[in-house]
């Protein structure tokens, strides 16, 4: 691309597209699971698209990343071992290891040549790769998940694209049963649960799903995220034994490290739903 063009995913579901204008294509190659694109663009930084889907941009990755591990860490009592399901960027993996209480976490993805190429082009994200505590396995995480020890892990976070391809099987009954078996008592899921203004009756499935698998409370936390469809996304925690309605806000105020969206205000206004997602979730 010799001068800016763009880059533009059509969201057949919402009737929408996102588009970003793109300096240049860094980086193209097809991997035994799927199809990976990273671009320049003149005001995202770099954009990682994975089968024709935005997975994330340097400039707003960290509203994702956040959401899907303070909410979580800050209502668990103290999370002390943690798996990662996906995550291949490790922007998940930063946030979870600035918890000192977190003594190991671990993050299975499938796909190794995603955090190879996050490595190259989102350096950021993976800054804490090499932390003591921190274990990067490729492999299946469905398969991971089903032989995990029993009551073995405080947290889990299912960090996935879309549940389509690979990450079909991470959105079931099945799996969630596998999760609350691993998980301590009081442990909590956390997944990525795609946008409430067009995928409720997926995560009212999910929810339902959750429920299923024994998990005692469910909550879904809305957040803004610019770079996906509808520019308003989700994740769904659910906790084995215990309610997720409260959380640690003092030491949420008082946390000893830096973050760009989360504090525990935010925590607190995201656990208000607005009414259409009060009335549709029956909370």
């Amino acid at each position: 691309m010799s001068t800016p063009s763009w880059f533009t995913e059509a969201h057949q579901a919402s009737g929408s597209s996102i588009g970003f204008r793109v300096e240049k294509l860094l980086h193209a190659e097809k991997t035994p699971f799927q199809t990976i694109e990273i671009y320049q663009t003149t005001d995202w930084g770099n954009l990682m698209v994975i089968d024709g889907c935005v997975m994330l941009t340097s400039r707003d990755n960290f509203l994702y990343h956040e959401m899907m591990t303070h909410p979580a860490l800050f209502t668990h009592a103290r999370a002390k071992r943690v798996v990662i399901i996906g995550g291949g960027d490790c922007g998940t993996l930063r946030e979870v290891l600035k918890h000192e209480e977190v003594e190991k976490a671990t993050q299975v993805e499938i796909d190794e040549r995603v955090t190879r190429l996050a490595e190259q082009y989102f350096p950021e994200l993976c800054e804490s790769n090499a932390d003591t505590r921190a274990e990067l396995k490729f492999a299946d995480g469905i398969k991971y998940m089903a032989e995990a020890e029993a009551e073995s892990i405080d947290l889990v976070i299912v960090d996935s694209t879309d549940p389509v391809g690979p990450a079909e099987g991470l959105f079931n009954a099945a799996f969630y049963t596998s999760c609350y078996k691993a998980l301590r008592h009081g442990g909590i899921l956390v997944q990525q649960s795609e946008s409430p203004l067009v995928h409720l009756e997926l995560i009212k499935a999910m929810r339902a799903a959750m429920r299923t698998a024994g998990f005692s409370a469910v909550k879904t936390l809305p957040f803004p995220q610019p770079c996906y469809p509808t520019g308003w996304w989700s994740c769904t925690m659910a906790r084995k034994g215990g309610e997720l309605s409260g959380f640690r806000e003092r030491g949420a105020a008082a946390k000893s490290f830096a973050t760009r969206y989360y504090n525990a205000e935010v925590h607190k206004g995201a656990l208000a739903l607005p009414e259409f997602l009060r009335e549709a979730l029956g909370e």
